[in-house]
């Protein structure tokens, strides 16, 4: 599957805002915004200005990043959301924040989306006590998540725990069990429980056209 590998830090920098792609790091003095907060590039500190498709088109590539999709899921998360009856770019951000990969990192069972994403196809996890290995797994209101037993004393996820666990809050809408090294999903998100900036209504307007 093709994937961006160059610098993550220099996405946080094109999009002029930290998009949480280098876990901890994000959180210290070494962060790229921190010490760098214009964008990459020779050009980088030069002001652009933007069409009205640009802005739409910065603020998909900002939500592809934060949650480490590709287009062709992207658009299939988006044509999901047009076709339920709730609110389109609310529904589009709550079908992102479902991803099992994206529920492990908010629970605190890894420092990144992407290091969640890894241990999910290495098959550390379980829903409702059923081996998952597939990122993109859709999660419910009521689903347990849990660090398979054979898992559960590595020492990776030892340190992990230690790196989250006194760091990133848990989302109201999830109950977290770091001992257990387990969680639940309780609620679908709400727009202001969702930490990222992004203008989704931009989005359902560039898909619509």
């Amino acid at each position: 599957m093709a994937r961006y590998i160059d610098e993550s830090c220099r996405v946080c920098r094109r999009e002029g805002e930290k998009l949480f792609l280098k876990g901890s790091r994000c959180y210290t003095d070494k962060c790229a915004i921190t010490r760098r907060a214009y964008g990459p590039g020779q050009h980088g500190q030069k002001r652009k200005k933007q069409s009205e498709y640009g802005m739409q088109l910065r603020e998909k590539q900002k939500a592809k990043a934060f949650y480490g999709v590709l287009e062709s899921q992207f658009r299939k998360y988006f044509e999901e959301a047009a076709r339920s009856k709730e609110i389109t770019g609310l529904k589009l951000l709550q079908i992102l924040e479902s991803r099992l990969d994206n529920i492990v990192y908010r629970l605190g069972l890894a420092t990144s989306r992407a290091q969640a994403r890894q241990l999910v196809r290495h098959g550390h996890f379980t829903v409702n006590g059923h081996k998952v290995d597939i990122p993109s797994y859709l999660t419910k209101v009521g689903d347990v998540i849990a660090v398979k037993e054979a898992s559960k004393n590595a020492e990776n996820f030892k340190s992990i725990i230690e790196a989250t666990e006194n760091g990133r809050p848990v989302p109201t809408w999830l109950e977290s069990n770091l001992s257990d090294r387990s969680g639940k999903v309780v609620a679908l998100p709400s727009r202001d429980e969702i930490d990222l900036n992004v203008q989704e209504h931009l989005i359902v307007e560039l898909y619509s056209k």
